[in-house]
């Protein structure tokens, strides 16, 4: 009895789509059965990666340990196939016999009124209309070719601009093509999960047809593929239109393949943005195949492992030379967030990498969220912004949002007061140690001023004096300074003198769940200021003696008079790398808080 698989054949088994890698005998099995080998589409159905009771029977394209089953090929029966053109009919063309819109044979009343159904007619018609079809999503539907005898994709639905053919049963790219060669308007084509399509074989009538059939396309997804760098650099030049390609979740490890027959000033030239999320890259010279793309304007590495410019250099500051890795300066969005960069020194690199990077996403990385780092200081999610923001002069977006140039400002000087801190930890003659680490101490220097570098000998250091001791402060926010916020809000705490306002803001953010750049602190010293007009106010000098009772109420009237003529005095706490100490006076310090 012959067999009805064969090896590498894309079947659906009750509705679970996968490729047959397999077909024999199974040691530890029935010796009389002849089983199928499979690895699934969803990598989490199976129990094996191809390997069982020791003995490798095939290998899988995923990496997962569940990609695999053997099924016995006597009694599993596959979903049936069907033409693409089927498949457009069967979700697109409702036919009335159906039955599914047929008018309803009572009338409908509505508060007592006999209304008529309407609209099931037209959404009818015009599904059944293929022919201007324009929007088509055919994915899962077990599509394996283009036509059977008597289709026509011409005829049927000749207007498609965008298509999904993601998770169907298409084994090799000339089906694809024999598909999209009869669509002209074709514009968008998405062919995510086509798990295990076979890879291309790089000779010319493996992509037969290929570049009638794609001219047109720009926008192209080829996720979740498991296909190599050398397979999409093979289909690129076939899609001389395209401007976005996504070609994520497949594996990739390395991109340094270009075929010498290829040009490289017209390698890709169009191609405006890339998106390679979850693949595998740890660092960026592993890209380094981009560099041939020189209309890039986009690239999205989001959910790698990337943590070093380079496998040999690490987090080292690369140099600028004729043999650096540095990408084309169109390329203006680059999107790092969820890998493991967790070094200012990646940071620091990243315009020399990246010459015309202008916006950048780096959320979801350890850098944003350590407790420690090299400047020996804490620092908060808000803070690790604003040091990004700091070292990268050229940025003007960071993580979705638009850099100000008071928020710049903001950050450049809460950057150069930690790195006077960090200065004042050591020698003044070991000073350049700490700034050569720091790319733009000197043009922020230039900006802003020399931050002042205060050194304090822990051992000349007497307890008793006042610079060394702690300030009680007690913050509070009046009722309604936030939405639904009707009771004061009060926090005391004990802070050292020599904290700075930005660390001082830092921290009162944090009590009081505000972003520290939004809030205005006042310090209440306490004291009272005359008000402009008050020495107006003149005793009555009258020689006529008023009664005692008379007298005291006076003095009484006076006195609030007086009173009223003054005011609390009140001084603002101003942005700064200045330590808090040089604004307030005394060991006790009460502060309002608001909202700018």
């Amino acid at each position: 009895m012959s067999l009805e698989y064969r090896v590498g054949q894309r079947v659906s088994l009750k509705g679970n789509r996968c490729t047959v890698r397999y077909i024999g005998k199974v040691k530890g099995a029935d010796p009389d059965k002849i089983w199928l080998g499979v690895e699934w589409d969803d990598s989490t159905r199976g129990k094996h990666n191809g390997e069982y009771l020791g003995q490798r029977y095939f290998e899988c394209r995923s990496s997962s340990p569940t990609a695999a089953s053997f099924v016995n090929q006597k009694t599993v029966q596959p979903d049936p196939k069907q033409s693409f053109v089927a498949a457009v009919r069967q979700k697109y063309a409702v036919e009335p016999s159906h039955g599914n819109f047929s008018s309803p044979e009572k009338p409908i009343i509505i508060s007592t009124k006999e209304v008529q159904e309407v609209g099931f007619d037209k959404i009818r018609t015009r599904l059944a209309q293929l022919n201007e079809l324009r929007i088509v999503l055919v994915d899962g539907l077990r599509i394996s070719n283009a036509e059977d005898p008597g289709d026509s994709i011409e005829h049927d639905c000749p207007m498609i601009v965008e298509l999904d053919l993601s998770r169907n049963l298409l084994e090799d790219w000339q089906e694809i093509i024999n598909i999209c060669k009869k669509l002209k308007n074709l514009q968008a084509l998405k062919l995510n999960l086509l798990h295990s399509v076979n890879r291309i074989v790089f000779e010319d009538e493996a992509l037969n047809g290929a570049d009638e059939a794609f001219f047109g396309v720009r926008d192209l997804e080829i996720d979740d593929m498991a296909l190599g760098w050398e397979d999409i650099v093979h289909i690129l030049p076939h899609f001389e239109t395209l401007r976005t390609l996504s070609a994520a979740s497949n594996g990739l490890k390395l991109l340094d393949y270009i075929p010498s027959s290829f040009s490289r000033p017209t390698f890709a030239s169009n191609l405006k943005s890339l998106n390679l999320e979850y693949n595998e890259f740890k660092s960026l010279s592993d890209l380094r195949g981009l560099q041939h793309i020189k209309s890039l304007e986009r690239l999205s590495l989001k959910g790698n492992e990337i943590s070093a410019i380079s496998e040999s250099e690490g987090d080292a500051v690369v140099n600028v030379s004729e043999q650096a890795l540095i990408f084309t300066d169109k390329l203006r969005y680059i999107d790092f967030s969820y890998n493991a960069i967790q070094s200012w020194g990646f940071v620091e690199a990243l315009p020399d990498v990246f010459p015309g990077m202008t916006a950048l996403r780096l959320s979801h990385n350890p850098i944003n969220r350590s407790s420690t780092n090299e400047m020996k200081t804490m620092w908060s999610v808000e803070e690790a912004h604003m040091l990004t923001v700091a070292r990268l002069g050229r940025l003007t977006s960071l993580n979705y949002g638009t850099i100000s140039p008071t928020e710049r400002a903001e950050a450049e000087t809460y950057y150069l007061s930690q790195i006077a801190k960090t200065m004042a930890e050591v020698p003044e003659h070991l000073e350049h140690t700490i700034t050569s680490q720091h790319k733009r101490y000197a043009e922020l220097c230039r900006i802003h001023g020399t931050p002042d570098v205060i050194r304090k000998e822990a051992q000349t250091v007497n307890p008793d004096f006042l610079e060394a001791r702690l300030i009680k402060f007690t913050f509070y926010m009046p009722p309604n300074t936030k939405p639904r916020q009707k009771e004061v809000i009060i926090r005391d705490r004990e802070l050292p003198r020599g904290i700075d306002i930005y660390g001082l803001k830092g921290m009162v953010g944090r009590m009081f769940g505000e972003k520290p750049l939004s809030l205005k602190l006042i310090w209440e010293t306490g004291t009272m200021d005359p008000v402009a007009g008050s020495d107006d106010i003149v005793d009555n000098d009258s020689d006529e003696e008023a009664p005692m009772e008379s007298r005291h109420q006076g003095a009484a009237n006076l006195d609030e008079k007086r009173l009223s003529k003054f005011v609390q005095r009140e001084v603002e706490i101003e942005d700064s790398t200045r330590q808090v100490g040089n604004f307030v006076d005394g060991m006790e310090v009460r502060v309002r808080v608001e909202l700018r």
